[in-house]
Parts: structure tokens; sequence; C-alpha cells
């Protein structure tokens, strides 16, 4: 994701209406270094409207998401939240312990999709890839108390 006005930029030459609620949400993405729920997006997203209900925070999500502005990061528990994007490819590393996302490029994964393609008769079109571990942060706070 790249700039508050790029994004309203991109909204709007789409013919998509660039609303006060849309604009918080995309602030509440903009800020946020983890993924978000669309709860804790509304909850965030009221600080610049506090106006915005749950429904149009997720309606936002899923329409920043479907626009390649936002990306769906899925969670151990089942739910997803949503996280700034860039443009290309990319995959995310989540912390498991504060949630913080990071993308990643580079993800050489073509002969896994031939192979796959190949045994299932599926024509392969994209790939997600999301890996999950302790980020550095949390890894020296956990030594810290182990000390």
């Amino acid at each position: 994701m790249s700039s508050e006005q790029d994004i309203v930029e991109r909204l709007a030459g789409c013919g998509l209406r660039v609303t006060r609620a849309r604009r918080a949400v995309v602030r509440a993405l903009l800020e946020s270094e983890g993924a978000l729920t669309p709860a804790q997006a509304c909850e965030c997203a009221r600080r610049h409207w506090p106006r915005i209900g749950l429904v149009t925070a997720y309606r936002t999500l899923e329409l920043l998401a479907q626009l390649g502005l936002a990306r769906r990061v899925h969670a151990a528990d089942g739910c997803h939240g949503y996280t700034r994007a860039s443009a290309g490819h990319h995959h995310n590393l989540i912390c498991q312990r504060c949630g913080r996302v990071v993308e990643f490029e580079g993800c050489d994964l073509s002969a896994l999709e031939q192979r796959v393609a190949s045994e299932t008769g599926f024509a392969i079109h994209t790939h997600i890839l999301e890996l999950t571990g302790v980020c550095p942060l949390c890894q020296n706070t956990d030594a810290g108390r182990r000390s």
C-alpha cells in the first residue's frame, strides 16, 4: 500500500466514492504494523471518523483487498485480518505473539505448482504463502525474560 492519496486516487479512478468512512479505514490500515480484523479496523478508524460502523469497515477492507490495496491475512484460529499491501507479488511473515506482519518477495514455487497441476489436473493461477513464527522483537523480549 502506498500513501493515502495514492489509494484515494485508485478508488476514484475505479469510479468508487471516496467517503470519510473509507478514508478512515485506509488510515487505520496505514497506521497498523499488524493485521487488523474488521472489528479492530473499525475501532482504529473511529479515531478518524467516529460514525463508522462495523459493516462499512468490513466492506471497505474487502474492497481494498479486491483492488490489491490490502491483503487478507489468515490466522491460526481460523479468523482473518487485513494488512496494507505493496504493489506486486508478495507474501507475509506473521508473528504469532504480537501479530506484526512483514511482507517478503521471492517464492519460486513453479516446480511445486507444475507438479501439483500435473497430479491433480488443476490449472493453477496464483498462490498465497504465509509463514508464521516469532519476530525478532518478541524473541528479544522472551530472551530478556529468561535472563
